[in-house]
């Protein structure tokens, strides 16, 4: 059934994303950003399956709030084009750009739980978790990293 497969297509994205970010934390408490940075490929590339499940929402009825979660993500991945790879603007130093960079970051991933939460419980589980890692691991590598 289509709603089965677009709700598994979320789940895998959501979570494609958030192991993705974590990996990119990691390689900076590494002192590896390079590897980070081939890491972000792999996110920028999820703007492909995010755009069909924006597309095939209009067909699944989906309420409003999956449609706004959907497009928070599509929206950071353009932004984390923006800042990291063309024009890369250097702003993690600037509270001014950094706090509302931060708010859009935990609101498109923390989104991307519900979109997950479609496929199941097994599912969501999953998702909550990745995102409490990649949470905690945002806020350790800053500390440390200062990026």
């Amino acid at each position: 059934m289509l709603i089965n497969r677009v709700n598994l297509y979320g789940a895998i994205t959501a979570n494609v994303i958030n192991i993705s970010i974590i990996l990119i934390f990691v390689a900076r408490l590494l002192e590896k950003p390079e590897i980070g940075h081939w890491i972000g490929i792999i996110i920028q590339f999820t703007i492909i399956p995010l755009f069909y499940l924006l597309y095939a929402a209009r067909f699944l009825n989906r309420a409003r709030i999956y449609y706004i979660q959907v497009s928070l993500m599509i929206v950071f991945i353009i932004v984390e084009f923006l800042v990291d790879w063309y024009p890369k603007i250097e702003f993690r130093n600037n509270l001014l750009i950094v706090i509302p960079y931060v708010m859009l970051f935990f609101g498109a991933t923390g989104g991307m739980i519900g979109v997950a939460s479609l496929a199941g419980k097994r599912w969501t589980v999953v998702t909550v978790l990745s995102f409490l890692i990649m949470f905690v691991l945002a806020f350790i590598q800053r500390q440390i990293t200062g990026m």
